[in-house]
């Protein structure tokens, strides 16, 4: 008799335990706030992307087409994210999710690839690293991982309207954020300007290499001015004291400390 209690038992509770790939049936927060949660920005850098994650795909009847190149890729829509219930489980490059880290999920980028979230609510801004597939609910364009979703404030209102674009890295460094706009030439006519001299090089290809890359990524005109020894890199001219500052501060976060502003002719 009591054998057969034992196994009643063990028939009920496996008839309640959880089924298929995922240990819950809904998503969570997690139990408790991880100890190691990181809120630093991703830093980008060239990744090849995963060959099989760029093969088309289907999901609950709809066929997806992931793009096979993510070079100037920008997109406002809404974001939601994605915690205890995927945590741990591979993401769809072959990684293993981790909520604590910063990451994040789209269905048409190619893996890996590293975008700026930029929460239009309240400004903040997240720098994450995609390696997964979703949201499959329609009308989000991003899952964004705890962590991610902590920073950019979106854990209590589930769901925020964000605008999402890409850090491109090519094999040779260069870095753009976003869609492309054209740069406008100088006026020839101007005479002294604001500018914010970025570095000097005794190099003229170094200066010229990198005045090009940056000046792609912020979407400034550049020069490179010599007296025949130095060549001093200078992103402008500006159109005004707010936006010598935006940028003086975009600078000095992605590494350019020594970077100040000037006003003087080319």
């Amino acid at each position: 008799m009591k054998l057969v209690c034992v196994l009643i038992l063990a028939l009920i509770l496996s008839a309640c335990a959880p089924s298929g790939r995922y240990s819950q049936q809904r998503d969570s927060k997690p139990d408790a706030i991880s100890a190691h949660i990181d809120f630093k920005d991703v830093v980008p850098v060239y990744e090849p992307y995963r060959e099989a994650t760029l093969r088309p795909y289907t999901v609950l009847g709809k066929r997806y087409f992931p793009l096979t190149d993510s070079k100037g890729y920008s997109e406002q829509g809404v974001a939601s994210w994605y915690g205890q219930k995927f945590h741990g489980h591979l993401t769809a490059n072959g990684e293993t999710y981790d909520m604590f880290k910063m990451s994040a999920a789209h269905k048409t980028l190619p893996l890996p690839s590293f975008v700026r979230v930029t929460n239009l609510a309240n400004g903040r801004q997240a720098i994450v690293r995609v390696n997964d597939r979703g949201p499959f609910h329609q009308n989000r364009i991003i899952d964004l991982s705890y962590a991610a979703a902590m920073k950019l404030d979106v854990i209590s209102t589930g769901t925020a309207k964000v605008k999402v674009d890409i850090i491109h890295i090519d094999e040779n460094g260069t870095k753009s954020v976003g869609v492309h706009q054209p740069i406008e030439p100088l006026p020839a006519d101007y005479e002294k300007a604001l500018f914010i001299q970025v570095a000097a090089f005794k190099n003229k290809q170094k200066a010229k290499e990198l005045a090009s890359g940056l000046s792609t990524l912020y979407q400034i005109p550049s020069l490179t001015p010599s007296d025949g020894k130095i060549y001093r890199l200078r992103l402008g001219p500006l159109k005004s004291e707010q936006e010598a500052k935006d940028l003086l501060g975009e600078l000095k976060k992605d590494g350019y400390a020594n970077a100040y502003k000037l006003y003087e002719a080319p």
